[in-house]
């Protein structure tokens, strides 16, 4: 028995020092798994970055030719709308002022002719009066 009592502790410190071996080799791999995971993150981050923007300036591309396309389109059916209103007005104008002719109903214009022309007969007219009452007098 004494022979099991001496070769226990040095078996016991053999024992301590390969689970602390065996520790400090988890520890150090477990610091490197993280190193490496941090790394790999940062790479990994990198490279969605990248991969973001190529996918952003390819897109931006077709977008920006769909946005033209479709400005281009709306500004053709503008014009044409505006061009179909125009007409449209022009139609109502038109048969709302022969209607208007018809009813003996006399547009804001030939109305304002008429007035100046009334208005130039009265000053004419006063001129002739104003006239004749100095030829009686004399």
């Amino acid at each position: 028995m004494s022979d099991e009592k001496s070769t226990k502790p040095e078996t016991d410190a053999q024992l301590a020092a390969k689970i602390r071996g065996s520790a400090r080799q988890i520890w150090l791999a477990g610091l490197g798994a993280y190193t490496k995971a941090e790394e790999d993150t940062g790479k990994f981050f990198e490279r969605l970055v990248q991969e973001g923007e190529q996918l952003e300036s390819k897109t931006r591309g077709v977008v920006g030719k769909q946005i033209k396309s479709v400005e281009d389109r709306v500004e053709g059916v503008r014009e044409r709308a505006t061009g179909t209103w125009d007409k449209l007005e022009n139609m109502f104008d038109e048969r709302v002022s022969g209607a208007l002719r018809r009813l003996g109903i006399h547009r804001r214009e030939e109305i304002e002719a008429l007035e100046r022309r009334v208005e130039i007969l009265e000053t004419e007219l006063n001129r002739l009066r104003n006239q004749a009452g100095s030829d009686e007098e004399e």
